[in-house]
């Protein structure tokens, strides 16, 4: 979660990240999740995905998103005392935009 201070302007509270979940539209998508400490839950509503992360499991969904845009979520399960700071941002962007953000980040 980003910090209060650090928030840029048109940024929501609470539910920025420093690090977004960039995807593909028209794109078979397969989210495999885990967990190495406790439950938690990855969930999205706007997006119709809830998948829980067990530990010792490997948990799978899919997505399908036809449009660009930016959702927002977070970990639906009381996982602790960080709970309340475990936003999701899940970005969806052109193919051609998810190859060159791709190559940003393998660079």
């Amino acid at each position: 979660m980003v910090a209060q201070d650090e928030l840029n302007i048109g940024d929501l509270r609470l539910l920025e990240v420093d690090n977004r979940v960039v995807l593909p539209v028209n794109t078979h998508v397969r989210i495999l999740v885990t967990a190495c400490d406790v439950l938690h839950s990855w969930a999205v509503p706007s997006l119709g995905v809830k998948v829980d992360a067990c530990v010792g499991r490997l948990n799978e969904t899919s997505l399908f998103m036809l449009r660009q845009g930016i959702f927002y979520g977070q970990c639906s399960e009381i996982c602790g005392v960080g709970h309340g700071n475990m936003p999701i941002v899940v970005e969806s962007v052109t193919v051609d935009d998810y190859i060159s953000w791709l190559n940003t980040k393998a660079e």
